[in-house]
C-alpha cells in the first residue's frame, strides 16, 4: 500500500513539473536562456 502512495505522489510531481514547462514555454521563456531571449540572440522561440 505504500508503495502504491508513493508512486502517486511521484506521479503527481511529474504531472505538475510537465505542465510547468509547457505553461512557460507557452509564454516564451526558456530554460536555455533563463526567459531572456535578447541574450541568447533570439533562438528561444
Amino acid at each position: 500500500m505504500g508503495t502504491i502512495i508513493t508512486l502517486v505522489i511521484v506521479i503527481g510531481a511529474v504531472v505538475l513539473a510537465i505542465r510547468s514547462i509547457v505553461r512557460d514555454k507557452k509564454n516564451g521563456k526558456s530554460i536555455h536562456c533563463g526567459g531572456d531571449c535578447s541574450r541568447c540572440g533570439g533562438h528561444c522561440r
